[in-house]
This record gives C-alpha cells, sequence and structure tokens, in this order.
C-alpha cells in the first residue's frame, strides 16, 4: 500500500506536468513555436551548471537549480504573466501567493516548506543565489529571443530601454553576463529588433 506521503510526492510531480502546457512569449530556436514552463525550468537548470562559475559572488549551484527548477510552478494557477506587460504585472504576486499555497501544499509539510521558501527566496531576489537565479532567468529567454532575430520583441514593439531596465537590476551578480547581456541588447537595437 502506498504512504499518504508517497501519494502525495507523486500527485505533485503529476501535477507539474502541466508545466508543459504553459506556453511563454519565448520561441524555441528550432521550431516556429513558443517553449512552454517545463523547458524554461529545465534550460535554467542546465545554465546554472555551465555558468554559475561567473557568479560576482559564490552561489550553491545545487540550491539555484532548485530555485529555477520550481519559480515558475506557481503559473499553473496564476498563468505566465508577460515580464513587459505592466497591467498584467500589478495583480502577478497576489495571484502567485494564492497559486503557491495551493500547489506547494499538496505536498507533505517538510517538503511544502522547503519548496514555498525556494520559491519566496526567488521572488524576494535577496540572497547571492537568488539574484544569480534571477540573471539566469533573464539571459535565457534573452539569449533565444535574439538567436531567433528578435522575433518576441519585434510582436510586442518592445523598446531597448525596457529590456535594459529588465536586466540591469541583476548586473551585479555577474560582470561576465551582463556584458553578454549588454551586447546582445545594443546589437538587437541597432538590427533594429528593438525599438529605440
Amino acid at each position: 500500500m502506498v504512504s499518504e506521503r508517497l501519494k502525495k510526492q507523486l500527485d505533485f510531480m503529476l501535477e507539474l506536468d502541466k508545466m508543459k502546457n504553459l506556453y511563454r512569449q519565448t520561441y524555441v530556436l528550432h521550431e516556429d513555436r513558443k517553449e512552454n514552463d517545463a523547458e524554461h525550468s529545465w534550460h535554467l537548470a542546465i545554465m546554472t551548471m555551465l555558468l554559475s562559475e561567473y557568479s560576482a559572488e559564490p552561489v550553491d549551484a545545487l540550491h539555484v537549480m532548485k530555485m529555477v527548477l520550481i519559480h515558475d510552478v506557481v503559473e499553473i494557477d496564476a498563468g505566465d504573466t508577460y515580464c513587459y506587460d505592466a497591467e498584467g504585472n500589478k495583480s502577478k504576486a497576489e495571484r502567485e501567493e494564492k497559486a503557491a499555497q495551493r500547489i506547494f501544499g499538496m505536498l507533505p509539510d517538510d517538503q511544502k516548506k522547503e519548496f514555498y521558501e525556494l520559491w519566496r527566496e526567488f521572488e524576494d531576489s535577496e540572497t547571492a543565489d537568488a539574484r544569480f537565479a534571477a540573471l539566469i532567468d533573464r539571459l535565457q529567454p534573452l539569449m533565444l529571443n535574439y538567436t531567433k532575430g528578435g522575433i518576441s520583441w519585434k510582436e510586442h514593439d518592445i523598446k531597448m530601454e525596457q529590456v535594459m531596465a529588465r536586466n540591469s537590476e541583476y548586473f551585479s551578480s555577474s560582470e561576465a553576463l551582463a556584458e553578454v547581456i549588454t551586447e546582445l541588447i545594443n546589437d538587437a537595437a541597432e538590427k533594429g529588433w528593438l525599438k529605440k
């Protein structure tokens, strides 16, 4: 007979499958479709493994990986709010907090606490680990969008200043990655993919 703990864990795992059907504004590179939340989170975990050496402060890569793997779980209920959607971002924190309570509440108490605290740490962005996770979360869609010819920036008439403002807040987390981001933004603007 399956224990109550294992049943909760398996139910949570099945709930996470919904992330595969939550589509973001970023396109995948080799198909004409947008990426889903599960793909995005996996990509961030791999990027953390690859790039944590570039953090300006020491970070616990495993801890950062855990954060990036669960940071968008709340979108199962709250939906993906486009980062440049001013109106949608007004209610985002409230919608996501409610989602976090329900979704992480499916887990056994110790894991509920751990997952909620990881998610909250990412959202509050006060630790070196969380700030590096946030920078990786910004770099990944920016790189995909740039490599795909600025497709979603053009679709939404995004300005260079918007992209720079969203990313520069975390530049202190990595000089090397900040330089990459700045170069991509400047080049995208020069190519007309971002409005100046």
